[in-house]
This record gives structure tokens, sequence and C-alpha cells, in this order.
């Protein structure tokens, strides 16, 4: 019942994308003859206010009226232009993820509920919501301390909305399926996988507890930073629905009068955000992956304030030596070693040809070099990197393609502080610190260490290894004689799996059948 529910909700989203001219907006080409024909169907039935602005409206408006779990899932789609294009990554990245209001008290119920304790135990002080998003708002506040009151910020999660976005999920879970079957070119970006990625993303973001540990865990990789630091979690008042931080008096850096009213030097904090964004990417493989300039503040002593860690990215030790690498290559211009970190990292398979792939990489990279500052763009080189990469069968990265679209977000942030920022500029002392410390004689000395201890983890598991190596080949042999068998009850749950996909593909397909007359009738 629960695949009938996604087809209905699809209906739905479909419904509303038609209606406020999203589907007419649609672009055609490279498309089959039939889209053309059922765009031009649809058109008429969308509204007349949304045939006069342009497609982002449309789209912002759309969303909106599909709910908080949609513009969540906006917001993760316009960090995946790999799956769903530059132009609409670009749309959907202009959604405002500012919702209304939920009631105060239902505020105080969830704090109460998820701590054990009233809200006059735990505050001295707790004020009206001042912003809410998708998944939570925030409230202003005061605590006691030994020192005299302090005031916080109360993050509280959005009443229902965990069932909310897993009812929402299984329709994304139907679309990627049905693309994945039916749009074979599209496999390789792995729409599946970017699905149980927005799950996993969304559930962890879900959690407060979670984003109060990832801004723990950068406050301790960055207390020694220059320019940078996050806000203090309050862990007595933090739980799985509430996390309560330190108040940040500051300027957005989305103002940029404010900070040049307040003193602040502009090109400075620039070069600050993106080599701090480069460090804890390659020093600590962790990262803030939602930098826009809401998220960001200066304080009165000018250090650059990140708030809002529901969404981080990680990266292991050889995709932080591989992405060194690459930046290295693009700003060095050696392309034939940007092209070999690709194929060592299993990035593009191994039967294309290595100096035909750096060729194609030149092509990127030479047309951002002798140019002026404010026209060298990280966006449209990742832009031009998809469409090679597709050219050559590379598979979707989740994890890159979180960093690179966070690399553009940050590199947007330094071009409204300073229009003639150069990223390249600015980033090559971090990228070439990181590869003097990281791939020189220390990354030796590095290697032996790990590899001494995963040979000491080997040694301690041998027992084990070899106990199931035995009862392994004693299963082959048994196998090998008898057969592969399965027991009565495994059988007997294989049919009745196969007999209710059967009667749950009958009753879809009815149901479809059914939703279609009742629209055809409401549009006559």
């Amino acid at each position: 019942m629960s695949t009938i529910g996604a087809y209905f909700r699809l209906a739905r989203v479909g419904w509303v994308l038609v209606r406020e001219g999203v589907v007419a907006a649609l672009p055609s080409e490279g498309l089959p003859p039939l889209v053309g024909i059922a765009k031009a169907a649809v058109a008429p039935l969308a509204r007349g206010r949304a045939k006069s602005v342009e497609r982002s409206d449309r789209l912002a408006r759309a969303v909106a009226r599909l709910g908080p779990s949609y513009v969540k899932i906006g917001q993760f789609l316009a960090t995946r232009p790999d799956v769903v294009g530059a132009e609409f990554a670009e749309d959907l990245a202009g959604l405002q993820d500012r919702m209304d209001f939920f009631p105060t008290e239902a505020s105080k119920t969830t704090i109460q509920e998820s701590l054990g304790r009233s809200i006059d135990e735990l505050y001295t002080h707790f004020g009206e919501p001042i912003a809410a998003a998708s998944i939570a708002q925030v409230h202003p506040a005061e605590v006691a301390t030994p020192e005299g009151s302090r005031k916080v910020a109360v993050k509280v999660i959005r009443p229902g909305v965990r069932k909310r976005f897993a009812a929402d999920l299984e329709a994304m879970y139907l679309v990627s399926h049905l693309q994945e079957r039916f749009l074979a070119h599209t496999r390789r970006l792995r729409p599946v996988e970017v699905t149980k990625t927005l799950e996993q993303t969304t559930k962890v973001e879900m959690d407060l507890r979670l984003e109060a540990a990832a801004l723990s865990e950068i406050a301790e990789n960055t207390k020694d930073d220059p320019g940078f630091r996050v806000p203090e979690v309050d862990w007595e008042r933090t739980g799985r629905d509430v996390v309560t931080m330190e108040w940040i008096d500051g300027v957005k850096m989305s103002d940029v009068e404010g900070l040049r009213a307040a003193g602040h030097d502009l090109n400075a904090l620039a070069d600050t955000l993106i080599q701090s964004f480069l460090r804890h990417t390659l020093r600590d493989g962790f990262f803030h992956a939602d930098m826009h300039p809401g998220n960001l503040f200066v304080d009165p002593a000018g250090m650059i304030v990140a708030v809002d860690m529901g969404i981080a990215g990680r990266l292991g030790k050889k995709e932080r030596r591989f992405l060194a690498e690459i930046l290295y290559g693009f700003i060095t211009r050696d392309y034939m070693r940007v092209a070999e970190v690709h194929f060592e990292a299993g990035y593009v398979p191994s039967h294309h040809n290595v100096a035909s792939f750096a060729q194609a990489i030149r092509a990127i990279g030479e047309p951002i070099h002798g140019q002026p500052a404010e026209t060298i763009s990280m966006g449209k080189l990742l832009t031009l990197l998809f469409e090679v990469t597709e050219i050559f069968d590379m598979q979707t990265r989740p994890e890159l393609v979180m960093l690179q679209k966070t690399m553009v977000v940050v590199e947007g942030v330094s071009r409204i502080l300073n229009p003639r920022f150069n990223m390249w500029k600015a980033a090559d002392p971090v990228v070439s610190q990181w590869i003097r410390d990281n791939l020189g004689p220390k990354r030796i000395a590095t290697d032996l260490k790990d590899g001494a201890k995963a040979a000491l983890r080997l040694a301690e598991a041998l027992p084990e290894i070899a106990t199931k190596t035995e009862k392994l080949h004693g299963e082959i042999v048994r196998m090998s004689e008898e057969g592969l068998r399965f027991d009565a009850e495994t059988a007997e749950r294989i049919g009745r799996a196969e007999a209710r996909h059967t009667r749950s593909g009958r009753i879809a397909l009815w149901v479809i059948a059914v939703a279609a007359v009742v629209i055809a009738f409401q549009v006559s």
C-alpha cells in the first residue's frame, strides 16, 4: 500500500508542477517528441499568473506549495548539478528556506519532551521565533550562569517533519527507480544512490544532537585557525529535538555595506573564507557543507562564524589526496597529473585513454589561466567538468559532488565580498602547504605507520579468518555434491514476496487509471 501512496504523492507533485507552470517552462532540447507533445498538452493547465514569471520563481512557488520536505529535497538537488543539470541546480539554489513559524507552545512542548525538564528550569527567558526553516525554527532565549544571564539561540525541530519527509521520500525512491529503469543513459548518475544520500543526510540533519556534535568537532579542529570559528554548544540543553548554542552578535556576510560600515577588510574576509574551507577539507576531512551567506556571520572581532551545521561532508585520506592533487594540477597546469589522479582514484574507467582524458582536462583548465580574476569561475569549471566526465563514463561520487557544490557556494560568497576575487590565487597557499606536508617524505612515513597498524590488525584477525575459511570450504564442497538448496522457510518467503509484488503492481495500475479519469473529469 505504501507504493500506491507514493504514486498518489507523485501525481500530486506532477499536478502542482503543471499548475505552477514549471512543466511548461522545461527545456525540450534533446528529449523525445512525445515529451514536447505532453508539454504542449499540459501548458493550458498552468495558472495565468504563473506564465508571466521566470522558471526559477515558478519552481520556488511550486516547492512552497508542496511543503517543507520538498524545500529540503529541492535544496539537496541544488547540490547535484550532475543529476538535475546546471540550469535547474541554479534555479533550485535560489529556494528560500524561510517557512511559516509554528507555535511557540509547540516548541516548548518539544523541548520539554526531549530534555525531560520544564522551560522555566532550562531558560530564564524564552522568546518568540525569529527564523523558521524546513526542518526547524530558532528562538532567542537566556540562561542563568555564575557570571550572570547569557543569551543563547535555541533550535527546535518542526513537529511532524520526520513523518512527512519519510512519506515524501517514498515518491523520490519511486522516481529514481523509474529513472534507472527507463532512462539507461542516466544510470551512471546512480539516482537511487542519490536518493539514499538524501535520506541519510536529512536523517542526520533531523537529529539535532548530531548537529551539536558536528559543531563540537569542527570547533576542536579549528581552535587554532586564524579568522574562523563556530558557536559553542550548550550540551545541558541539547537533545534529539533541540540544540542550544551560543548567540552570535555579528553581521551577515550577505550584508556587504554592513560589513564595510563595521570596518572589516572585505578582501581579507574573502581569502580567509576560502582558505578556512580548504583547511577543513584537506587537513581535517570534515567540512561545513551549507556555507551560504545566511549561515555566515562576522563578529565584532572580525572572526567568521559559521552556524547551522546540519549538513556536513567528510572525505577520507585518499579522497583528500586526490582532491589536493587535482586542485594543484589545475593551479600548476599539470593536466596529465590531473588525469592520472582520476584514473588512480577509479573515477574514470580504466578502458579509457589517460592522454585523451588529459586533453579534455586541458580544455577545461586552460581557459581559466591568463584571464582577469573576476572572470575565473569555479562554477563554470565544474559545469565543463561534468560534461567531460559524461563523455568518459565517470560515475557520480556523492561525497565529491557535495564538496564541489560547497566550493562553488563559498567562491560565490567570496565574490560578494570581493568582485575581483581569484579563487586559485587564494587557494594556492593552503593547497601547496598540504601538498608539501602530505605528498613528500612525511607522507611516506605516515603511510608506513598506517600500513604497520593494518598489518597488526590483520595478524590479530588471522585465527578468525582461518576458521571462517575452513567453514566456507566445507559449505562449497557440500553444495558441489548436493546442489544449492533453500530451506522451507526461505522458499515460502520468496513465494510470498513474488505474490505481493504482483498484486501491488496490479493495484497500482488500477489506481493510476482511476486517478487519470478523475483528473480528466476535473479538467473538463
